[in-house]
């Protein structure tokens, strides 16, 4: 979004990250290739094809989901989440690449459907070293297509941002799929220790950083501990703790809420960004509109709504400032609703 109404497309940096991007996945297969044909001569080159497709995606997919706990951690890993969703789909077309080739070696020249093949050819479940694996591959692919299938906005505003979202959490069932389908398939006949050791600190590395972010945004989710006025306002913080043309996060009766400060003048909107629930506490004033640190979608401070000719509102709250301390009445208001700003004396 931007105060010039212009489509964000494909801009310069979203061409640089791209190019780095596939330039860095063609450099990792050809370096994957040439190694595995060096240490293992008997190897087919199909088989170090579907290697290193799958490795590159299990790759890519780790990053995915290191990006988000580290921009709520670091505001400098903003521009790889700002660009997410290109490495998604990268991701899904290798994973794609790599089930496909999978299915055409093992199982194309059956009888059965291979699809039919991949789900029935393995029905041993005695003991670990021979359970299924490529069931499992082939629901986080299914996973997999129906987020990237759905990855541009307009499907998030057709199916509304709590449903989207919902949708491509998902990622973490396919991630938790691909983790078994690794260890069932892959190291159940390799002897290994790097390939192990990758897997277990892929693990370790996702869910370490997402509970160290989990308890950020938990101390962030804690209301404020102090008692409403006769008429309901709740003081929340100083004037000097918001940093002007900035924000002061606040939790007030479950909801979050982002005090800007702009102009001379304080606001209170809600913290979430109706387009990927970004923070927009976290945000700044540009340009005259809250900007969300995420993906630039912006609001006006006084009434919630993002400028013409883009329609996205959020709840606004009243404000109000005595002797250089800030009030919000917790009570939300409707979407968009213009809430005059309070004077900083």
């Amino acid at each position: 979004m931007s105060v010039g109404y212009r489509a964000v497309l494909w801009n310069r940096q979203k061409r640089r990250y791209d190019t780095l991007l596939v330039g860095g996945v063609g450099l990792y297969l050809v370096t994957f290739i040439g190694l595995g044909a060096a240490s293992h001569p008997d190897i087919t080159a199909e088989t170090l094809l579907i290697r290193g497709l799958g490795t590159a995606a299990l790759i890519l997919l780790t990053i995915i989901l290191s990006i988000g706990p580290l921009a709520r951690l670091d505001p400098r890993f903003l521009p790889l989440l700002y660009n997410r969703r290109h490495m998604g789909v990268t991701m899904f077309l290798l994973a794609a690449a790599h089930g496909v080739f999978s299915i055409i070696q093992f199982h194309a020249l059956g009888d059965l459907n291979p699809l039919v093949s991949v789900l029935v050819s393995n029905t041993a479940t005695t003991a670990i070293s021979s359970l299924p694996f490529q069931p499992l591959g082939l629901i986080a692919l299914l996973i997999l297509f129906l987020m990237a299938a759905t990855s541009h906005d307009f499907w998030l505003s057709q199916l509304t941002a709590p449903v989207w979202k919902a949708l491509h959490m998902g990622v973490y069932v396919a991630y938790g799929l691909i983790l078994l389908h690794v260890a069932l398939g892959v190291l159940q006949a390799e002897t290994s220790l790097v390939l192990a050791g990758m897997l277990v600190l892929s693990a370790v590395w996702v869910i370490g950083l997402h509970r160290v972010a989990g308890a950020r945004e938990v101390k962030a989710d804690v209301p404020l501990a102090v008692s409403p006025e006769a008429d309901g306002f709740v003081a929340v913080c100083g004037v000097e703790d918001i940093p002007d043309n900035a924000a002061h996060g606040v939790c007030l009766s479950g909801e979050r809420v982002a005090v800007y400060r702009y102009d001379g003048k304080i606001s209170a909107i809600s913290g979430i960004c109706r387009h990927q629930n970004g923070p927009l506490a976290e945000g700044r004033i540009i340009d005259g509109c809250i900007t969300c640190p995420w993906h630039g979608y912006q609001y006006l401070p006084h009434n919630g709504s993002s400028p013409p000719p883009f329609t996205e509102t959020v709840p606004t709250f009243r404000v109000r400032v005595v002797d250089g301390q800030v009030f919000v009445h917790p009570t939300p208001l409707p979407p968009g609703t213009e809430v005059p700003p309070a004077e900083i004396s």
